[in-house]
């Protein structure tokens, strides 16, 4: 199999060439500032081998690095011309597309004006915006999301994620930076309960991270970014990418206003927290790219406490139902 090339800023530059080149034939393509030199290009994350680039302040270049890649690049772009009508947020639209390498697709998206959710907070308003965003998702008509390819995949058992976040929170607690006795909560009885009821997959995007939701100033959510991850499935799972975004108080107000009930609700909260305690544990031992502060970030927020955790201890009959009444 020939190896696939590293994406350079070269090549990034030259790709940018012609797409101008194309711009001034009247072929569509991106404006630069001028007939020659074109926008600045840079990467848009840190890391050797980057496939995001920023093209000038309007644009963003993503290359497939390799055909996996290429075949999740190719069914992202179809899947957001389904999505788009569905929800109230931006929706990246791609205005030149083509191979920057035989085999391996680039997309220029326009840039969605706004910072990430980890540089601004979410307001109340933001947050009925996420609201929107996972009542449109669930609006996703399943079928023609399984038709352009959108895997199934099936819910997790939140049993098994509980036993694997106790061992991972003993060793954090080992070293200082959780308090494992927290995690006693979430009892083996109350995770049966709260396992996924059939029947209830959605369309789901699958990695609602802080840089993916693009928030102005003033805490409203004007957009959504990195549709590549999206399956049809267990929509607390959103619930925790808002939770370990945004924070869990934040992301059950949204879910409870897009009509979730209490089960999705808490579902999704301890999917965020066990997931946070088993990533930070990876990351202190040497595993994953995801920096520290980040997973420390996304581990706080995640266990905030929820209204009802702040009034009372819930009784063992009563633990499949809090979360609701944080709204």
């Amino acid at each position: 199999m020939t190896q696939a090339p590293t994406p350079t800023a070269d090549t990034v530059r030259r790709l940018v060439r012609t797409l101008l080149k194309e711009a001034r034939n009247g072929t569509g393509g991106p404006a630069g500032p001028d007939g020659t030199a074109g926008p600045d290009v840079r990467p848009a994350e840190e890391g050797a081998d980057p496939a995001t680039w920023w093209v000038g302040d309007r644009h963003v270049l993503r290359l497939a690095a390799d055909r996996d890649a290429a075949v999740r690049r190719s069914r992202e772009l179809h899947l957001r011309d389904l999505v788009r009508p569905h929800v109230p947020v931006t929706v990246p639209a791609s205005v030149a597309r083509g191979e920057w390498a035989p085999g391996l697709p680039y997309t220029l998206d326009t840039r969605v004006p706004g910072g990430s959710a980890d540089e601004h907070d979410v307001s109340a308003v933001g947050e009925a915006d996420l609201a929107a965003l996972l009542t449109g998702l669930r609006e996703v008509p399943v079928r023609a999301a399984e038709t352009l390819g959108v895997p199934r995949r099936a819910p997790r058992s939140l049993e098994a994620l509980r036993r694997s976040a106790g061992r991972a929170a003993e060793r954090l607690g080992r070293a200082d930076e959780f308090d494992p006795a927290r995690l006693h909560q979430l009892t083996g009885p109350a995770a049966s309960r709260l396992a996924a009821q059939p029947g209830t997959a959605v369309l789901v995007h699958h990695a609602l991270t802080g840089e993916h939701l693009v928030v102005a100033a003033d805490g409203r959510v004007r957009g959504v970014l990195g549709w590549a991850d999206a399956v049809v499935g267990d929509p607390a799972e959103d619930i925790a990418g808002l939770a370990r975004a945004v924070g869990s108080p934040a992301a059950v107000r949204a879910a409870t206003l897009a009509g979730y009930g209490p089960r999705p609700c808490l579902r999704g909260l301890w999917l965020a927290r066990c997931d946070a305690i088993l990533h930070l544990a990876d990351a202190l031992a040497g595993h994953g790219p995801a920096p520290l502060p980040l997973l420390r970030g996304r581990l706080r927020r995640a266990w905030e406490a929820i209204l009802l955790e702040r009034v009372t201890e819930p009784r063992p009959e009563d633990e499949p139902e809090p979360g609701t009444q944080d709204a």
